[in-house]
């Protein structure tokens, strides 16, 4: 597919992509309200892994080999339990529109991590430029004084930078060893994983679950669970067939400032300016790696 242009399906699903996960960081907060972390999150892929095997099971997909599940573990424990624990925890202490605009580094920390173990990733001048403005956007996000004042808030925005080396982590680990495996089955194996691990830590950390809650708690663990995870997931591989993999980046772009105007309206979150300020670094420093706005104009 030509990497310049997008038909309005590609366009169409990588904005509900967008809006989807802009809308799970507005979930955090309102079920992190009754709901402890690691439960959150044992919840999120358990509902989320049952409703991907229905899937699997009714389009008769092929299942795992023994190898695959164990690189499949690998990476629900790296792209899921990880992460998502990380943010969840982090989100208890800071805003979820800033929560997106930190997790929104996750593409520049895999291109980071890629460039180091893959010689196709190799780091030129423009991409090294790109990777600098967007350290230098996350540092303006975070603030000189978390390193004078550390605190529970600083402590919390870098639990997410951390979810996103654990995101960039996986990537490289699924590039490495994850191959002949149907991407819906993929998506299961990881989820099935992460509740393998998630289910007994939050029992054993939490205790039993509690669903005597507030229907904005039910509700929002339902969004969480399934449009936000399990739907998300095969809206994800559709915008992949539709757009390419260098298009979808753009939903990397486009995430926090739905997750802006999610918290903005039901929150009533107000961010710093310096928040957009570094948004706007990692957007320019995603264009630099990215490369195809810089080529375009050279033409």
């Amino acid at each position: 597919m030509n990497q310049q242009t997008l038909s309005l399906s590609a366009w169409i699903s990588l904005l509900s992509l967008a809006t989807i996960w802009g809308g799970s960081f507005l979930a955090y907060s309102l079920i992190l309200r009754e709901v402890p972390v690691f439960t959150l999150v044992a919840n999120r892929v358990l509902w989320a892994s049952l409703t991907l095997w229905i899937v699997v099971l009714l389009m008769k997909l092929p299942l795992p080999s023994l190898r695959q599940c164990y690189v499949l573990f690998v990476m629900g424990f790296l792209n899921n339990a990880i992460p998502f624990s990380l943010i969840a925890w982090g989100q208890t202490h800071i805003e979820s529109g800033l929560a997106s605009i930190l997790n929104g580094t996750t593409a520049i920390i895999t291109f980071a991590l890629a460039s180091m173990f893959f010689k196709d990733e190799r780091l030129t001048s423009l991409k090294s430029i790109g990777l600098i403005l967007a350290f230098i956007g996350v540092c303006i996000i975070i603030g000189l004084d978390a390193l004078s004042n550390f605190n529970l808030r600083s402590l919390a925005q870098l639990s997410l930078i951390l979810a996103c080396f654990s995101y960039a982590s996986a990537a490289i680990w699924a590039r490495s060893n994850l191959k002949g495996v149907n991407p819906i089955t993929a998506a299961t194996g990881m989820l099935t994983s992460a509740s393998i691990i998630m289910v007994p830590l939050a029992l054993m950390i939490d205790g039993k679950p509690s669903y005597n809650l507030h229907i904005t708690t039910i509700s929002s663990m339902i969004f969480l669970s399934l449009p936000a995870t399990a739907f998300a997931y095969l809206l994800y591989y559709r915008s992949l067939n539709l757009a390419g993999s260098a298009n979808l980046s753009l939903v990397t772009l486009l995430v926090p400032p739905m997750a802006v105007l999610w918290g903005s309206i039901v929150l009533d979150e107000r961010l710093l300016p310096s928040a957009y300020l570094g948004f706007a670094l990692i957007a320019l420093g995603m264009c630099f790696i990215d490369g195809r706005i810089l080529k375009r104009k050279k033409r």
